[in-house]
């Protein structure tokens, strides 16, 4: 007969408590603390992530249903509102941004992949705006009476993972980001318009690494070769010099540019590449999958909490993220580990009602089951963690 923990108490078992404690230690976040302690306010906020909360208010009344699981939950003997709202708003954020990015690196080495099989790892890199109410969030100023975050992720396509967040002020323009990226020799970083910034791709070419960037309609170019024989949709595959003024400064070699005509969308699309030893479909495939990266920024807001905050200090708000990656990487974590052969949107479906029961985790994915109907599909966006 099963006796085992409560579901949330197996799911927060993935996660390495002794590197969370060290971290801890580290910025002294438990130092006169005696009941609510950094650990607690993790699983509690995860808790929140998972069991789909509203508000801090919300998530205190549901935790106030389970008060007497709350300690083998996890989360303490009892989490007040106040308890919960302070440590959002004073502990120290970056004990949760470093633990998100241990658990980032732990998720992306249990789900590595190669699919393009190009020797480095793909890159797609973007940005997310989280509108905010500017009279409650004051410090997140964007317009005249708008406020707003950006969340800047740099994202592994293969393990569909980030690899790199950054969060700012939605003010903050997408190319002043570019430079905090840490680069790798050898791999391949794909960007959208808003980054040609070459000043720093040329910074990418000098590192050894190589990028894939969508050309803005204005630039300035000299062709030096071209190729003639060219595969089905690639209209043309050249080699170019930038003549613009400030731009064949900043970027003093040459690049490639291939043009292609996309079928789907029926308009051509103009690449920008330093990567010359690949063919210009794979240029094109390459560019294709920075789709991932919306994707990915399309299910955190759909089935995360980072659309409406549980507190108002830039502190709390920077906590909320961290927690919702450190959830999202959970989830990747499990799914893979258990080698589950369902969708995200039904392990979450799954977890969600079921943190609080005392079920053996494969015994519960194993016997829950879902009727595929095209409803559901629809309206579950992408379909992430796939085998």
């Amino acid at each position: 007969m099963f006796q085992d923990k409560y579901v949330f108490a197996q799911l927060a078992s993935f996660l390495n408590r002794s590197k969370f404690n060290r971290i801890v230690a580290k910025y002294n976040g438990d130092k006169y603390v005696k009941h609510f302690t950094c650990w607690n306010q993790l699983l509690a906020l995860m808790f929140g992530q998972l069991s789909n909360r509203e508000s801090l208010r919300d998530l205190v009344i549901a935790l106030d249903a389970h008060q007497s699981k709350c300690y083998h939950l996890g989360m303490g003997k009892n989490v007040s509102r106040s308890s919960l709202a302070r440590a959002n708003q004073d502990r120290d954020y970056h004990i949760f941004e470093e633990y998100a990015y241990y658990l980032v690196n732990q998720a992306r080495e249990t789900r590595s992949t190669k699919i393009f099989e190009l020797g480095g790892n793909v890159y797609a890199f973007d940005s997310t705006t989280i509108d905010l109410c500017l009279s409650v969030f004051w410090w997140a100023k964007f317009r005249r009476r708008k406020g707003g975050i950006k969340v800047h992720t740099l994202y592994d396509v293969e393990t569909q993972i980030p690899a790199f967040f950054h969060i700012t002020e939605a003010s903050v323009h997408d190319s002043k980001v570019m430079n905090q990226i840490p680069y790798e020799s050898g791999s391949y970083y794909i960007f959208d318009r808003a980054y040609n910034n070459f000043k720093l791709l040329y910074k990418i070419q000098q590192i050894g690494a190589y990028f894939v960037i969508r050309a803005k309609t204005n630039l300035q170019y000299k062709t030096i070769k071209w190729k003639r024989r060219l595969p089905k949709n690639v209209l043309s595959d050249l080699t170019i010099g930038l003549s613009g003024f400030y731009p064949k400064q900043y970027y003093p070699g040459t690049l490639r540019l291939v043009k292609y005509w996309d079928e789907q969308q029926e308009r051509e699309l103009v690449f920008l590449t330093n990567a010359t030893h690949i063919s210009a479909l794979q240029v094109a495939d390459l560019y294709k999958n920075r789709w991932q990266v919306e994707l990915f920024f399309k299910w955190l807001k759909q089935h995360l909490k980072i659309k409406k905050f549980w507190g108002t200090t830039e502190n709390a708000v920077r906590i909320q993220v961290y927690a919702a990656i450190c959830t999202y990487c959970l989830v990747a974590m499990v799914q893979h580990d258990m080698k589950l052969d369902r969708s995200t949107y039904e392990v979450l479906q799954i977890l969600s009602i079921s943190l609080t029961d005392k079920t053996n985790l494969r015994e519960l994915f194993s016997k829950t089951k879902f009727q595929y109907d095209k409803e559901r599909t629809d309206l579950n966006g992408p379909n992430l963690f796939n085998f």
